[in-house]
């Protein structure tokens, strides 16, 4: 299974090689998947809806339409003149979401907990499985009706009579102190 010939070892090194110089770092081979992917250049700044960082690197539309320019420009006046939906298409240029709907609940706990009910569940029936088919059976001295013999032996033989377990025991009337 791990055998490769030397033929096969050179072809992989060889076409490595060939996809490591030939690029020059943006693009990368997709390993037989038909096409090239971009990669994302970490070095340019990134926008990012987080509660941590209030004000991205970036604003979320790089690119403004003509009537998102404009209104740029009417934003450099007088906010007073601006109505409440220029000022909410404002906030959409600069931001995806507000807080409220950054913190707003997913239901993400319900997948969770039905996830853990499911392997509980499942475990359940392994360790069922396993005491019925690969368990042997209980030994006869866990009987209650064993016990209920050993108990009787210890007290005729008069086991510890001192403090221990016969010292319990009220010999004359037959029943425990």
């Amino acid at each position: 299974m791990l055998h490769l010939t030397a033929g096969r070892v050179a072809g992989l090194l060889s076409r490595r090689g060939v996809a490591a110089f030939s690029s020059s770092g943006v693009k990368m081979a997709s390993h037989g998947h038909g096409g090239v992917t971009e990669q994302t250049d970490m070095s340019v700044p990134l926008y990012c809806d987080r509660l941590d960082t209030p004000l991205p690197d970036r604003p979320y539309k790089d690119t403004l339409s003509a009537a998102d320019k404009s209104l740029k420009q009417k934003e450099k006046g007088p906010w007073n003149s601006l109505s409440k939906e220029e000022k909410l298409a404002l906030y959409r240029i600069m931001f995806n979401e507000t807080y409220a709907e950054m913190k707003k609940p997913t239901g993400e706990w319900k997948t969770v907990l039905g996830g853990i009910f499911f392997f509980i569940g499942f475990t359940g029936l392994v360790v069922l499985w396993q005491r019925y088919y690969v368990y042997p059976p209980h030994p006869r001295t866990l009987d209650d009706e064993w016990q209920a013999m050993q108990v009787k032996r210890m007290l005729d033989m008069r086991v510890n009579p001192v403090e221990g377990f016969s010292a319990k025991w009220d010999y004359e009337k037959g029943q425990w102190k």
